[in-house]
């Protein structure tokens, strides 16, 4: 973890919930930091940050708490949201992208008209874990032919190297459990 005073403060706001939802799990639980609101606007400043770096047109938020921290943070860098969501759930039109999980496959889902051609995009995200349902949501990206400019996560489980599904793609967590 980094020496900075701020990113020490987000990783010591995050509630750690053993057995969740299934023995041996342990969730990091981002409702603490959401509640406390100083700590919550410094999350979105620190990805603010990072996100101006990427130049991008849109934010894609991954359902749920993707949409937490990627509305406020698409306001903030006067772009557009789009959302990836379980399936049937988006009235409109959609494309879908089906993905390994370790015991079986879930599906995302995407409007057709989420992501305009060449538009540069960033995922966000709470968390990365094993980069399943972000490489699905990049995926869909791409086939509607975007940009996939980054991915952005406020959590990193980095021991389960999700970040190797994005090779050549810029991805940032502000916060890494090794």
């Amino acid at each position: 973890m980094s020496d900075d005073p701020r990113l020490a403060l987000i990783a010591a706001t995050l509630r750690d919930v053993p057995d969740f939802p299934k023995p041996g799990i342990v969730f990091k639980d981002i409702h603490p930091l959401l509640q406390d609101s100083a700590t919550f606007r410094l999350v979105l400043d620190l990805l603010e940050e990072h996100a101006r770096a990427l130049r991008v047109d849109r934010i894609v938020g991954i359902e749920s708490r993707g949409f937490l921290f990627g509305a406020p943070l698409a306001d903030r860098l006067r772009v557009g949201l789009s959302l990836v969501r379980k399936p049937k759930k988006l009235p409109f039109t959609t494309i879908r992208e089906t993905y390994e999980l370790e015991y079986g496959t879930d599906t995302i889902e995407m409007h057709v008209d989420a992501v305009k051609p060449g538009e540069r995009v960033l995922i966000v995200d709470d968390l990365l874990a094993t980069g399943g349902t972000a490489r699905a949501a990049a995926n869909l990206v791409t086939r509607l032919g975007g940009q996939l400019a980054g991915c952005l996560f406020v959590v990193e489980l980095a021991f389960l190297s999700g970040r190797a599904r994005f090779d050549g793609v810029p991805v940032h967590a502000l916060v890494r459990v090794d």
